[in-house]
């Protein structure tokens, strides 16, 4: 059973900084790209930023510039670093795992629970 697993969601005011944490486990044969999203209530999920095995990466304009996206393949494992954030920021992010279960098999998207990023004005 494959989970993603995410932490350091919080409270924060505005201009201040947050990293976020998500590692895959389970039974998992490779992953490809890995990222981030997030929701706020009556909205569609919305990507903030994504990166691949190599490390190539790819982010939404409204966080340019002040989110960084890396990630430990060793630890199968995607970080978030949000500085200079802004109320409008505030939301729950998502991780998610584009990965493969075995060899031959298709890739399947996974998702973590998320966790609720709050940022006061």
């Amino acid at each position: 059973q494959v989970q993603l697993v995410e932490s350091g969601g919080g409270l924060v005011q505005a201009g201040g900084s947050l990293r976020l944490s998500c590692t895959a486990s389970g039974v998992i044969f490779s992953i490809n790209t890995m990222g981030w999203y997030r929701q706020t209530p009556g909205k569609q999920r919305e990507l903030v930023a994504t990166i691949s095995t190599g490390g190539n990466t790819n982010y939404a304009d409204s966080v340019k510039g002040r989110f960084t996206i890396s990630r430990d393949n060793a630890k199968n494992t995607v970080y978030l670093q949000m500085n200079a954030l802004k109320p409008e920021d505030t939301a729950v992010y998502y991780c998610q795992a584009n990965l493969r279960l075995m060899l031959n098999t298709r890739v399947l998207d996974y998702w973590g629970q998320g966790t609720q990023v709050t940022v006061s004005s």
